[in-house]
């Protein structure tokens, strides 16, 4: 049995010193919605909590499935990078860009070259998505949705060549008889509006459901949720999950992370999904769900 941990939206609630030429660009939106709001919503406590709940499940492998920080500041991809190592081993753990990640045009390249080995894995040629991490009978497979948009867009875009070369990894992979996660920021999920959709979702979702997949794992939407990609020869579970830093006590759900284990089955595979986190009262971290999703 292997045991995979997810865990989304990061948003590292550490604001280093803002100068006036570093916000001259979109980052000045996103400064004054940290000023604003999410300096009452984010907590570094509730966060490390978390963070230490979640290694005390001793995980094959964790999964971040982007947004690590919140203005792509060197300082804040400075911090998100020792965090990261702080959340377990590069071996161990798993990052894919975010669009907050993306906030300027040199953002993703500043984390990817900071990040180094948590957000790299086996890939197919010289692009770095998709990336394939894997563990036991379980194969993460690691696909990029970040670009930078213009301010008050938070939107996302999944590439035919992306796609392309997606087709090609899930192919190989269920030869080799792997259980298949996809991780992506944007949900691939239709009912977002134009801001915060994925464009190119149908390319994704055609990809999924020409070549399979077990799971896909997302973060963006700062909701737990279940859906699922109808139409291949069985239905693709899709996991968000809630923001890793959001404090309890606020409007949009506190911060949690799941859990799956996975295990072959008579049938193919049995997968188990337990999500833990914070309530929206109180400061302890319980278990709130289990459910078999597969």
């Amino acid at each position: 049995m292997n045991t995979i941990a997810h865990i989304s939206d990061v948003h590292i609630p550490v604001m280093p010193e803002v100068a006036p030429r570093d916000i001259m660009n979109k980052r000045l939106t996103g400064w004054l919605n940290w000023r604003l709001r999410r300096t009452g919503q984010m907590s570094l406590d509730s966060l490390n909590q978390l963070a230490h709940h979640l290694r005390q499940q001793r995980p094959d492998f964790t999964a971040v499935t982007g947004d690590l920080v919140n203005l792509a500041l060197p300082e804040e991809i400075q911090y998100a990078a020792q965090w990261l190592k702080r959340l377990g081993p590069a071996e161990r753990v798993g990052f894919i860009p975010g669009n907050h990640d993306a906030y300027v045009r040199d953002g993703v390249d500043r984390a990817m070259q900071a990040y180094g080995a948590y957000a790299s894995g086996e890939t197919l040629d010289e692009d770095p998505f998709p990336y394939v991490r894997r563990v036991g009978d379980v194969a993460i497979v690691g696909c990029s949705s970040a670009v930078t948009t213009p301010p008050f867009i938070s939107a996302g875009s999944f590439s035919q060549t992306q796609a392309d070369a997606l087709g090609r990894v899930l192919k190989v992979l269920e030869d080799a008889g792997f259980f298949r996660i996809i991780m992506i920021h944007h949900p691939p999920v239709q009912g977002l509006g134009q801001r915060k959709r994925l464009y190119g979702i149908n390319r994704f979702r055609n990809t999924v459901i020409e070549h399979g997949a077990e799971l896909v794992l997302h973060g963006h939407t700062h909701h737990s949720s279940l859906n699922s990609i109808e139409g291949g020869a069985k239905p693709v579970p899709v996991v968000g999950v809630t923001a890793a830093s959001t404090a309890p006590g606020n409007l949009e759900a506190p911060a949690r992370y799941n859990l799956f284990q996975i295990q072959r089955a008579h049938s193919g595979w049995s997968c188990t999904m337990r999500e833990f986190g914070y309530q929206r009262i109180g400061d302890d971290i319980v278990q709130r769900l289990q459910v078999r999703i597969i």
